[in-house]
């Protein structure tokens, strides 16, 4: 496994966290269960960004203008989509548990996820051609 994997887990469980102490709509019970909370995203974000990945090929592939019709709509119906799997999963999995809010709150929460975690991986990234003094 990838260390930055292990990263990207820490970064949402301290976004996750500090969601729960500044927005009342977002609810964890222990930090165990924002731990698990954190994994579970993880993993449905990664699958998102793959599937988003793969439509994103395909509009650009696309040989005609009705299949790079169809794939613009797939990608317009999947970041919607995406934010209503996360509730899904949550609920079915941790129950009253955890609360992420609504479909807002959620695609705030995740944008932020998002964000963190980009800046961390590019905090970590390794400094090539620049000279100690930046």
């Amino acid at each position: 496994m990838d260390p930055l994997q292990i990263v990207d887990v820490f970064v949402y469980v301290v976004v996750l966290n500090l969601a729960t102490e500044y927005f009342p709509t977002v609810l964890m019970e222990t930090f165990t269960i924002s731990l698990l909370t954190a994994v579970m995203l993880k993993l449905v974000l990664e699958l998102v960004l793959h599937a988003k990945t793969r439509v994103l090929r395909r509009v650009r592939d696309s040989s005609t203008l009705s299949r790079r019709i169809v794939s613009i709509a797939m990608l317009v119906l999947l970041l919607p989509a995406s934010k209503f799997l996360v509730l899904w999963l949550e609920d079915a999995v941790f129950g009253d548990a955890v609360s992420l809010g609504g479909f807002w709150s959620v695609t705030l929460l995740i944008f932020a996820l998002m964000g963190a975690r980009w800046g961390v991986r590019r905090l970590l990234a390794p400094t090539t051609g620049r000279s100690a003094t930046g």
